[in-house]
């Protein structure tokens, strides 16, 4: 995985099966019952907080020396990793929203994000392959896939989705992802 696109789009789209914007996004669809409304609403929110998080990353890694850089995000991805292998839950208020289901998903998703394993993996993403609009496209893909199975078909998918199998497979790509780019730093030294 070797593609800033590709590797972004797996590593999301597999990191956020049962992540709390994915939980957020299925109570939002059964709330408005307006699932591509709330779909646009994930869009506008994920592709403005990973454009944030991927120039800060580029950013960063401009001011890094390469190979402390590659160690650092080697073990960053390797926290991801262990990270994913705890599963979000989402304890939803029980408020009537102030907005309608668009800004309500839009300004909920945003927030949700910060901070959010997908947000710092699309920062350290941007960082290791220095390509922030690739990424961008590629974790945003990402997030549009595993949302919209919550979106559009989470009540019908669940019941047959191994989810511990599924955080399993996304944190041991996020390892050897985050092993690959520590050894490959070293060795370049």
């Amino acid at each position: 995985m070797s593609h800033p696109l590709v590797a972004s789009f797996v590593l999301v789209a597999l990191s956020e099966m049962g992540d709390k914007t994915q939980l957020l996004a299925f109570a939002l669809a059964a709330r408005f019952r307006r699932p591509w409304v709330v779909m646009a609403g994930v869009l506008v929110a994920t592709v403005a907080n990973h454009s944030l998080a991927s120039t800060v990353g580029a950013w960063v890694a401009g001011l890094v020396p390469h190979r402390a850089l590659g160690v650092a995000l080697g073990l960053l991805f390797i926290g991801f990793g262990l990270w994913t292998l705890h599963p979000d839950s989402l304890r939803e208020r029980k408020r009537p929203p102030r907005f309608g289901p668009f800004l309500t998903t839009v300004v909920a998703f945003f927030l949700a994000e910060m901070g959010d394993k997908t947000q710092l993996a699309t920062a350290a993403l941007a960082a290791r392959f220095g390509a922030p609009v690739l990424v961008t496209l590629g974790t945003t893909a990402g997030m549009m896939v595993s949302d919209g199975l919550a979106v559009f078909a989470g009540q019908r998918l669940s019941p047959y989705v191994h989810h511990p199998a599924v955080r399993w497979t996304a944190a041991a790509l996020f390892i050897l992802f985050g092993l690959a780019g520590a050894w490959s730093a070293l060795r370049a030294g």
